[in-house]
């Protein structure tokens, strides 16, 4: 009876043929149904594949960095016509509900999901190595609460299963409350931190799975965003405060960090998994080739393979870097800017005048557009020290504040600690938030950002930059068309 839960289990999920790049051995589709789920290649395979999502176009190789488009930090440069026009709407905030941004978004997390509470499920109960089945177990909480996060962030409350989905299931789910899932994030994680390695824990061969510094910086994040608290902020101190004590650090160099030749390194928390794939088609799921440096390169200029021209930066935020900042150079193509491989930047490239440099991969790096292994950070240390700060400010400890946020506004060339010094708690406040739009420039952290901050700053923000459309319904995304058509159990969010 168990191997066919098993087997119908593996059918509704729709398993693929490959898996992470950092465990590339065996698919969990090459799991032996037959005579069960028994083995630790098995499981292994299992929690390889709930990583697998992330590194779609529904998540981390497309969506999420178009979040700051939608945010106000770039434009879609695209082809015209059609192309994008779906990220366009959404950034205009004229967007219906039957938006496919939207329904990639909404349907991007749920197969890692499905995925997560399969090896949730059925791994407890296997016989192997007991330390092994420890660590799946939580990389399973981990990535669950990651992929809950993402949605109750963009669409509020959503359907909520914990169990895998068999042929037997109900599959229309009413949405869980924010409550509700909040709840279950905060669980998933407290218990992967209880239980997962450490990063100095891993061989070589596991770098890059989910680490006990991943899921408390996970939780920090989680605490600053859903009803923060003095006790939160507390906790999120001493989360980051601990995370400093794990052996991570800035990197030398801002733009080493989406070097693919130093992924993986002494800043970086957690990274989605690339290793330039070619064998499956480049659009597909199955791929294993980021499309970050393709989509993002100058369009027609050849500077780098593909070249979509995608993510062209405001005037606006381009104006937002201060005199000195080296980051500016090292984030965006402008007029005058240093050349890229041997080649001259032109404005004309873009319709803004300005292109993302940051994640560019030369042509020996990546011959071909579908030849890059660049990975996609999730989470860096920096992002670690701002949080630090932006607690410790919340809690009133505003000139304890200032050491972690001049820790990274010195690596950015800005060695004036007179300029974060004697500031006021609201000073403060917008210095850190100034400091996270720079430092994190396209990573993907603006939208969810601008949600969270205080007295009504997303909405003041759009309107500040000519986005007069945005409303308050805008700040959560609408339910699915198709969705709602599919599951009357559902409910449209306000306004839409």
């Amino acid at each position: 009876m168990k191997t066919n839960r098993i087997a119908l289990t593996l059918a509704v999920v729709a398993m693929v043929a490959t898996s992470c790049n950092f465990l590339d051995r065996k698919p969990w589709d090459s799991v032996d149904t037959t005579n069960g789920f028994q083995t630790a290649s098995d499981a292994e395979a299992a929690v390889n594949a709930a990583y697998q999502p992330l590194q779609w176009p529904k998540l981390y190789n497309m969506r999420i960095w178009t979040l700051d488009i939608i945010a106000g930090e770039s434009v879609v440069g695209a082809g015209g016509g059609s192309d994008g026009l779906e990220t366009v709407e959404m950034a205009n905030f004229i967007a219906t509900s039957d938006n496919f941004a939207a329904l990639d978004l909404w349907r991007g997390p749920s197969p890692g999901i499905l995925r997560c509470n399969f090896v949730l499920a059925n791994v407890p109960q296997m016989d192997i190595d007991e330390d092994l089945k420890s660590r799946l177990l939580g990389e399973a909480h981990f990535l669950r609460a990651h992929y809950y996060f993402i949605l109750v962030r963009l669409f509020g409350g959503v359907p909520m299963p914990t169990e895998p989905l068999t042929a037997d299931s109900e599959l229309k789910m009413p949405r869980a409350s924010v409550d509700e899932i909040y709840s279950l994030i905060t669980e998933d994680l407290k218990t992967a931190i209880s239980v997962l390695p450490q990063r100095s824990e891993y061989s070589a061969k596991d770098i890059g799975r989910a680490t006990k510094e991943a899921a408390m910086a996970e939780l920090a994040r989680v605490y600053l965003t859903y009803q923060p608290d003095q006790t939160k902020y507390q906790e999120v101190v001493r989360l980051c405060e601990e995370i400093g004590s794990m052996g991570y650090d800035l990197a030398e160099d801002y733009s080493s960090l989406y070097d693919p030749l130093q992924q993986n390194g002494i800043e970086s928390i957690f990274e989605v998994q690339y290793y330039g794939k070619t064998t499956q088609d480049f659009w597909s799921n199955e791929n294993q080739a980021s499309w970050i440096s393709t989509y993002q390169g100058p369009r027609n200029s050849g500077m780098a393979a593909g070249c979509y021209g995608w993510n062209q930066p405001t005037a606006e935020f381009v104006g937002q870097y201060e005199p000195g900042d080296v980051r500016k150079a090292k984030t965006i193509f402008y007029t005058g800017c240093p050349q890229f491989d041997g080649k001259t930047y032109s404005p004309s490239y873009s319709s803004t005048g300005y292109n993302v440099r940051k994640f560019l991969l030369t042509k020996t790096q990546s011959p071909d557009y579908n030849t890059s292994n660049q990975n996609w950070i999730v989470t860096r240390y920096a992002d670690v020290l701002l949080m630090q700060a932006e607690a410790l400010n919340e809690l009133g400890r505003t000139s304890d504040a200032e050491e972690p946020l001049y820790r990274v506004r010195k690596r950015a060339g800005l060695t004036s600690r007179a300029q974060v010094e004697g500031l006021s708690q609201e000073e403060m406040r917008e210095k850190i938030i100034h400091e996270r739009r720079i430092e994190l420039a396209f990573e993907g952290h603006r939208w969810f950002d601008m949600l969270r901050y205080k007295n009504n700053y997303a909405l003041d923000f759009l309107h500040s930059i000519g986005k007069s459309a945005a409303s308050q319904k805008h700040l959560l995304f609408p339910i699915p068309l198709q969705e709602m058509e599919a599951n009357e159990l559902l409910t449209q969010n306000p306004g839409w």
